[in-house]
């Protein structure tokens, strides 16, 4: 459910950022159905809308549409860092909850969380 909304979250701003100009948003998913295969070519798409919004952003001189509802200014800085603190958030509950379920995570997989070089490659 949390990575579920996690993409939900993101088909919300790429709506109502993007719709404007041509950024359509993926289909949200069902919290409490959606099976892992689709949750992650969801997440894929999603991803995929808030690049497109980022480059929007960059191509409008560093600023993203306003949105009828915003909690934050409509600079490239503020919109990233919004994602920065959101997402992460998110990662930290589900690593947390894999942790409390008994699940024992590997140094690969944790490590995997903080390869940002490689994450940006993919």
């Amino acid at each position: 459910m949390v990575a579920a909304h996690l993409h939900n979250s993101r088909c919300g701003w790429i709506k109502a950022l993007g719709a404007r100009d041509g950024i359509v948003a993926p289909p949200r998913v069902d919290l409490r159905r959606v099976r892992p295969p689709q949750l992650l070519r969801a997440l894929n798409r999603s991803s995929e809308g808030i690049i497109r919004l980022i480059e929007l952003g960059g191509a409008r001189g560093g600023t993203v549409p306003r949105a009828v509802w915003q909690n934050f200014p409509t600079d490239l800085e503020h919109f990233l860092s919004y994602f920065v603190a959101h997402e992460p958030h998110h990662r930290g509950q589900l690593v947390m909850l894999a942790r409390q379920l008994g699940h024992r995570l590997t140094t690969q997989v944790i490590d995997g969380l903080w390869q940002w070089t490689r994450r940006a490659s993919e």
